[in-house]
Order: C-alpha cells, then structure tokens, then sequence
C-alpha cells in the first residue's frame, strides 16, 4: 500500500515463452534463496489459464514453525488496485458510473472535489495528497480507523497539483474509490469483492484481509536482522481498495487471467484501463520486458512485497508474493523469468559477507546526514561485517563491492565511502545523494 517508486524491469530479450521448461533449476533457484535465508514467499506461473508452475519458501510463522504451503495466504498490498479499478469498470459496464462523474456527489469538502471525476481517481490524476505520506502515519495505521477519521485526513490535505495536469501517485484515490464503490453498492468493499471478483473467478483463497490469523494460514510479515523479526502490522480498516486484500500467488494469476481474457469486464473497459499515461492506467503499470506486452503492479504493505504481471500475447502470468524479503522480489522474478523462458541463466551464489579488519571498518563508522535527504544514516559494526541503520529501519548488513564501496540488495543501494573528506555517497536507482558525517563529540 504504501507510496514505492515504480519498478522498472530488466530491459532484456526474451524468447519465445518455451512449452517445456527446467523445473529442476527453478526449483533450485527458490531453494537456493531459502536457505540463505534470502527470502520467504510464494510464486505461481500460468499459461492460457492453467498453472504450470508454483512453488513457496520460508514460513507463514517463524516462531511457531508453521511453514508456508500452496495455500498461504498473504496481504497483497497494492496489487488490490487492479481489483478495485476492475469493480469501478463493472459499475461503468452496468452503467451505475461515469469515468467522468465527479465526486463532489460522494465528497463535497475534499479539496477539488467539482473538478475531481472517477477516472482521475483510477488513473491517479487527482491531485489528492497521497494519505499513506502523513507524518502520523506509522502511529494511526496500527490502530482501527473509521471512514469519517479517513475522508477527515483527506479534506484537511492541500491539493497537490490541478486535477488532470499529471499524474501521481496516491493511495488516497484508491481509498476513495473503495468508499465510492461501497456507495453505490449499499455493501461493504469485502462483500463486493466476493461477489464482483472472487465468485465469478471461483477464487479460492481471496478475501479482504483482517487481523492477521496464522490459524488461517495466514502469513505473518518479517524483517531480516540476526534472524526473521516480525514486522509491524497494518489495521485493516486503514487500505481497503488501496491495499487490503490478502490472497495466493496462484489466485492473483487466476484474477490476472479473467481480467485480460476479458471475463470480468467489456473488451471497451478493458482496453481503457490499459492506456498509460504517466507510467500508468487504471490499476495497471506496464512493466517493460523490451517488446514484450506485460500489464501488472507490484505491492507493499508492512513487511509483504508482491509483484505480478500478464504476458498479453503469450498468455502468461507470473506473480510472487514475499512476506520476507532479502534479495529484491523483481531480481527473483526475473530469475525465475528466465529460467522458464529458456534463456542463459546462473544461479546465484550466495557468498558470506566478507569480514573486514577492524581499522578499516572504523574509518566508515558515524552518523550521517544531509538536508536535502529525510533519513538519518548510522553505519557501525558487528562481528566483523558493516552495518547501516537509517532513522526508523532495521539494520541493514553492507556487502564490500570495491574500495569503500558498499551494497545491499536487501535495499537495493549502494554506499560509497570517502572517510577523509567525511562524506558518504549514497545511491538506490536514480536517487543519489552525497551524505556528510556528524563531527565526533570532544
């Protein structure tokens, strides 16, 4: 659910999707992540609607040794948008909205609300500021929140740009999509989802998530330090339609496939959801494989990580969903891409972080910062192997990559060390920063 910069996938060939494959060698992709303790999950590849491959690793509960299974069910995160815009466009199909309705009729004291219609809401052209970037966030989204409290925290938000002048993303259209959807339907999110979506697709394990039970097979979320901790939890009264549905890798494919196979919407709705504009449609990214079609989204909701998407041509979905995450969810799929498809693959190998000699370690050791950057960077030491732990995250173990030059794949950047000028060079995709160290107190 939470605000995460657009993946952008490998650009890379890819064959002909083969109708064979090395199962053996996926499999020793994901065991191979497993036992290094890389990541815990669940992956699921269709083809023409049928699953030719799934596979999960890790626990669905550490503490009580509950491995995951088939039917582990996790919290998707924002991958539900593509639910949500799908129900949207079952009501413009039963003709009970407009794209170009607008919400003051729902919303009357949200900023713009005259000017704001339903397709700006699905295609994030609203301008609403993205409720999930509160400053409060972290306190109010563990505890049970109303639909007054929600809407409140919306209209006391200034608007960030004129609806329709770009597009950004906010889970706050999604939320009040969800409320939109609840209006007209005189039922709750969860109800029309089972009767709009987990019915009609005969989905087995989909729902609207609640407290998390492990009972249920339910997975829990965790955080990689010494060992797997949990991570915080999210109330679900707080996402809804923005990012609180729990499922299984299998049955977002499932969805995925209904949905592009054109079962749950007109072929006119279907063709508008995947126009993209400003890197987006309607509850769809297009993620590019170079000239491949492939429409999905990705998800984030406390410690759960998910990411799937639809081969339009070829007929195939991929999904993998983490409720452990080390090693970046799109490198495994992409992995695990590749692998199906045929093409030149090795597997990773996973060698211990290298342990460094004390004296150099403490040339990077400090705290620091920069103005123009919102964390705080600590970077010390543990048994040999440099740690960074920025404001409010867990520790995070740096890889040695080159003279005071440092990794993490876990968060995908890359630190490099200046010790005698006290700077740090920090870089995760196009984000770069030069961070200063705080002077030692005399």
């Amino acid at each position: 659910m939470k605000k995460r910069t657009i993946v952008i996938m490998f650009l890379m060939g890819y064959g002909m999707i083969a109708q064979t494959f090395n199962k053996q060698k996926l499999d020793s992709l994901f065991n191979l992540i497993e036992t290094n303790n890389k990541g815990m999950g669940s992956i699921s590849i269709f083809h023409e609607g049928k699953e030719v491959y799934q596979n999960c690793i890790g626990y669905a509960d550490v503490e009580n040794n509950r491995e995951a299974s088939k039917n582990t069910k996790y919290r998707i995160g924002s991958i539900t948008k593509t639910y949500t815009a799908t129900m949207i466009m079952q009501l413009v199909d039963e003709k009970k909205i407009t794209l170009t309705t607008t919400i003051d009729k729902y919303f009357p004291l949200v900023p713009n609300a005259d000017k704001i219609t339903i397709g700006h809401l699905l295609k994030h052209r609203s301008g609403l500021y993205n409720i999930t970037d509160d400053v409060d966030f972290v306190n109010w989204m563990v505890v049970p929140q109303t639909r007054n409290q929600m809407i409140a925290r919306v209209i006391k938000s200034e608007s960030q740009f004129t609806p329709n002048s770009k597009t950004e993303y906010s889970n706050t259209n999604y939320l009040l999509l969800s409320y939109i959807i609840e209006d007209i339907e005189k039922k709750t999110y969860a109800q029309v989802l089972q009767s709009k979506i987990v019915k009609p697709c005969r989905l087995r394990n989909t729902y609207y998530g609640s407290k998390i039970d492990t009972k249920n097979n339910e997975a829990l979320s965790y955080e990689l330090e010494d060992k797997w901790n949990p991570s915080i939890e999210t109330d679900m009264s707080v996402p809804l339609g923005a990012g609180g549905i729990v499922s299984t890798s299998s049955d977002v494919n499932a969805f995925y496939d209904h949905l592009f196979e054109g079962k749950l919407i007109s072929r006119e709705a279907l063709n508008k959801m995947k126009i993209i504009d400003g890197g987006l449609g309607m509850g769809l990214m297009m993620l590019p494989f170079q000239d491949k079609k492939v429409y999905g989204h990705h998800g984030k909701i406390d410690g759960f990580q998910s990411l799937s998407g639809y081969f339009i041509n070829e007929k195939i979905g991929i999904t993998y969903i983490a409720n452990g995450v080390v090693l970046p969810i799109e490198s495994i799929v992409m992995g695990a891409l590749q692998i199906y498809s045929g093409e030149d693959y090795k597997l990773p190998d996973f060698k211990p972080t290298a342990k460094l000699k004390e004296a150099q370690l403490k040339s990077y050791f400090g705290v620091y910062s920069s103005p123009n950057f919102p964390l705080v960077i600590e970077i010390i030491q543990k048994d040999g192997v440099l740690l960074a732990q920025a404001t409010g995250k867990p520790l995070l173990p740096l890889e040695p990559v080159g003279e005071n030059k440092f990794k993490s794949d876990r968060a995908m950047l890359t630190l490099r060390f200046v010790p005698e000028e006290d700077k740090m060079f920090f870089e995760r995709g196009n984000q770069k920063q030069v961070l200063v160290r705080k002077p030692k107190e005399q």
